[in-house]
């Protein structure tokens, strides 16, 4: 019987008078594999104070599948009640399938709320009590919890919630990842180049917070993409579909892809895929433009997925959209004013106007602009020569400044991939002209050292 075995082992640690949390975690993933043969533990190492759950539970033959569930473990006899009101706990809870236990008592939770729990003893005076009756709750307890099904996200909002949890873990796994490995690993050598180009005061945990986020949102940019649809979707198709605007991100998803993607921060990637995979994009991306009268959902759905990761940074960064309407007739009225008060024809279009979006976020702006020209060409009969006019023309004088790394990697992947749909391919050594640097310091020219690499 599992339970025979799973409580005669914890009788034998707890007497060792050594046991500490961590002694008790193969107990419990023998237990948990005994129930369910077809489950994989992974038993995951201690995270930073930030934390992620102790246990991550998938399928042995659906490797590509979002995960059956996690589990966070406490040392028997610990407080359950005041752990399941910590910060910690609070992070967890928008995982939806978790347990908490303390090896005896466990309580099951789905979708935020408590589903169940059930104990098979307490610590009396020092010493393990089980209670036989509790047996047949705890089984039953585990067994719903192996068998249940998370389901798609069914909505934007809960799509950005489960984005953002994922990407707390990858953060917190860049972090780890980055402090084990030596001065000469890829995370290191990224972190120095930011620091010497672009911020010197740079710390590893904003470092971490930059390639979470570009990771999670470049994933879900390359999602939103037609080619991206149903099981074709991997990490290794994202990183395909990430357009050749910037070297830097193209190297980025490279390592994600590839076999050096550490392994911290490997399973949390994967999940990630996999719930994006198995969403309804195209229904979630409806749902929003109509919820929010916005009509490309795919840039301003980052400010649900900032207001759920890090609302404060969202608030300081005043990362809140220009809606449409407004950016259409911005656009279009400067193209008047160019016309009539600056003798430029063509507006936009012309060859010898610049353009700077000083604050560019996910690239509405640019986004709008090149759409107008474009419209332009097309409208004097140039349509046949917008390949030669964006290589020659329109790459050298459109430029956008931004300041936190994910809109800057979002305008990055929607600008080329709105070139592309219009018909421009790119050769290898083009790039656009989105720098990340803070237009407030002299910094444009350094942050190319980094990005023009």
């Amino acid at each position: 019987m599992p339970f025979k075995s799973y409580v005669a082992e914890l009788k034998t640690i707890r007497n060792s008078g050594q046991a500490t949390e961590n002694s008790y975690y193969t107990a419990l993933g023998s237990l948990i594999e005994d129930l369910d043969p077809s489950v994989a533990v992974v038993i995951n190492p201690k995270k930073t104070p930030h934390g992620s759950p102790d246990f991550r539970l998938t399928r042995k033959k659906n490797v590509l599948d979002f995960p059956v569930g996690w589990i966070e473990a406490k040392e028997p006899g610990e407080d359950l009640n005041k752990i399941a009101r910590s910060d910690q706990l609070k992070r967890y809870y928008n995982l939806p399938n978790l347990i908490l236990t303390d090896f005896l008592d466990f309580r099951w939770y789905t979708d935020s709320k408590e589903r169940f729990k059930a104990s098979l003893g307490a610590i009396v005076s020092g010493k393990l009590k089980f209670d036989a009756d509790g047996e047949a709750q705890v089984e039953e307890l585990l067994r719903g919890f192996l068998q249940h099904k998370t389901p798609p996200a069914k909505d934007s909002r809960e799509l950005a919630r489960r984005m953002a949890q994922l990407a707390h873990f990858i953060r917190d796994a860049i972090l780890i990842a980055h402090e084990r490995e030596d001065a000469a690993g890829i995370l290191h050598q990224q972190m120095d180049a930011f620091r010497e180009a672009l911020i010197p005061d740079l710390t590893p945990e904003q470092f971490s917070d930059m390639y979470a986020q570009t990771i999670a949102y470049g994933l879900f940019a390359a999602r939103c993409q037609p080619a991206a649809a149903g099981e074709k979707f991997t990490r290794e198709h994202a990183a395909y579909l990430i357009p050749k605007t910037n070297p830097f991100l193209r190297k980025l998803f490279s390592v994600i892809a590839g076999p050096d993607l550490p392994e911290q921060i490997l399973p949390y990637v994967d999940d990630l895929v996999a719930l994006l995979r198995d969403t309804d994009i195209g229904a979630i991306m409806a749902d929003f433009g109509k919820r929010t009268a916005k009509e490309d959902p795919v840039v301003h759905f980052y400010e649900d997925f900032l207001q759920a990761y890090d609302p404060k940074l969202r608030e300081l960064r005043g990362v809140y959209y220009t809606p449409e309407p407004v950016v259409s007739y911005i656009v279009r009225s400067i193209d008047h004013i160019l016309k009539t008060e600056f003798a430029k024809p063509l507006g936009l279009a012309d060859k010898d106007v610049l353009i700077l979006d000083p604050a560019c976020g996910t690239g509405t702006f640019l986004y709008y602009v090149i759409r107008h020209i474009y419209d332009t060409l097309c409208q004097h009969g140039q349509k046949g020569q917008w390949n030669s006019y964006v290589s020659e023309n329109l790459l050298k004088r459109i430029f956008g400044f931004e300041l936190l790394m994910a809109p800057y990697a979002v305008a990055h992947l929607k600008l080329g991939l709105q070139l592309q749909d219009l018909g421009y391919k790119f050769e290898s050594d083009e790039r656009l002209g989105v720098y990340l640097t803070n237009t407030l310091e002299e910094a444009a020219k350094k942050s190319e050292i980094i990005f023009a690499q």
